[in-house]
């Protein structure tokens, strides 16, 4: 048998594809995934920035899905529209306007004040509100009060922008004061004193002035006028009030006008001029009262003028 030839041997070698980048599918996923959680974090953003109105609005909106598209259609306020959707108009406003407070909601047609303002008109009203209360209060008390009703028309009462003011006026005959004098009466006093136990109802401070008419003091004291005469019967009125139980530290200021503010202008020399006023302060009175000008840096550094007497 005649040898056979040697079969080839034959090595087949397969080639393996490296690992690539698997074609890229997994970037559409990621990307997926993270535009999927951008929206989710921007309709969380909406909801909480939103009004509770507007909420509605929107849950209004997308209750019924059906709603076709491409076309225009007139419905009324909040009536369905095409496929059950509502009509009405979203309006969400910008990011900014979103977190109103409700007191800013309120005054919209008055030029969107801020926060601070709105508080302060509010606080403003509250206090007038309460200023207006005691008013009435008094003017039960004068009528129900027996120590006070014959002087009835001798108090008056109104509300001025400084605040509450009670006035205690003169009448020619039956004077608060005897002429030229600081000493009170003694009705004067039981008037003070009353007034004393409603004026502690409230927290705000009062203001007390003395006021004279146009005749020019006829005293013998040398240099003393109705502005001296005008502050010490406003002392005096201080003192009685105190009396009767008024807190001290609710008296804020205590001046005396002579005859630069008159009641009846066009009588000088009226009794009625001559009176004790008693202002309720409001908050913004108080503070314009007790307010005082600070002196500047240059003020402060310099030093203090020297004494010739020294």
């Amino acid at each position: 048998m005649a040898d056979e030839a040697p079969r080839p041997i034959i090595v087949i070698k397969r080639k393996k594809a490296g690992g690539g980048h698997h074609g890229g599918a997994w970037k559409v996923a990621y990307a997926d995934f993270v535009t999927a959680m951008m929206a989710f974090f921007m309709v969380m953003w909406l909801v909480a920035s939103v009004t509770k109105e507007q909420r509605a609005a929107m849950f209004e909106y997308f209750k019924n899905p059906s709603m076709e598209q491409g076309k225009s259609v007139k419905a009324a306020p909040g009536q369905a529209g095409p496929g059950g959707a509502s009509t009405s108009v979203i309006n969400l406003g910008g990011g900014m306007d979103a977190p109103k407070s409700q007191t800013e909601s309120k005054e919209q047609g008055l030029g969107q004040p801020t926060s601070v303002e709105e508080a302060r008109k509010l606080a403003e009203a509250a206090e007038r509100k309460q200023l207006e209360s005691l008013m009435e209060e008094l003017r039960q008390a004068i009528d129900k009060s027996q120590a006070l009703q014959p002087y009835k028309d001798q108090l008056l009462l109104d509300i001025t922008p400084e605040g509450l003011r009670v006035q205690i006026i003169d009448k020619l005959n039956r004077a608060m004061f005897d002429s030229g004098s600081s000493m009170l009466k003694d009705y004067t006093t039981q008037i003070l004193v009353e007034l004393a136990k409603y004026l502690n109802t409230v927290p705000n401070r009062i203001s007390l002035s003395g006021h004279t008419d146009a005749k020019p003091f006829g005293g013998s004291g040398k240099g003393y006028t109705n502005w001296e005469l005008s502050a010490d019967r406003a002392n005096a009125a201080r003192r009685a009030l105190l009396s009767g139980g008024l807190e001290e530290k609710k008296i804020a200021r205590v001046v005396g006008l002579a005859s630069s503010v008159l009641f009846v202008k066009e009588e000088p020399l009226s009794p009625v001029n001559r009176r004790i006023s008693i202002i309720v302060m409001t908050k913004h009175a108080e503070e314009a009262a007790l307010s005082t000008d600070a002196p500047t840096p240059v003020e402060q550094a310099a030093p203090p003028a020297a004494n010739p007497a020294d």
